[in-house]
């Protein structure tokens, strides 16, 4: 069964909505890409778009970062420009399983379509 967290991740990966949580102690702004796991530990490839990380504040235009959804805190749906990158050149390695992706020709071969 998957964590709270995993359904408001895969509804904003669906409604393509921006999240605003704290993650390890730091308010961040981000998009989801990719929804997967690791084992039993559920992760999200996201775009990281505003907020702060451990290194201070997020460079414009942002960054990708890999998160583990059970360290995850105080997740909201937002409104808000959905935000991917401009592009993303080498292979993920945050997730064994991806199980979603919100590019429609994903190289990964999710199992469950948006």
């Amino acid at each position: 069964m998957p964590s709270a967290t995993y359904t408001l991740f895969l509804r904003a990966m669906r409604e393509k909505k921006q999240i605003s949580c704290v993650y390890q102690g730091h308010r961040r702004e981000l998009c989801p890409i990719l929804l997967g796991r690791t084992g039993l530990e559920e992760k999200s490839l996201v775009y990281q778009f505003g907020g702060n990380t451990s290194e201070g504040p997020i460079p414009p235009p942002g960054d990708w970062k890999c998160l583990r959804l059970a360290e995850i805190r105080d997740p909201v749906l937002r409104d808000g420009d959905w935000h991917a990158g401009n592009s993303h050149s080498s292979a993920q390695v945050c997730m064994k399983m991806v199980e979603y992706d919100v590019n429609p020709d994903s190289p990964y071969d999710p199992p469950f379509q948006l």
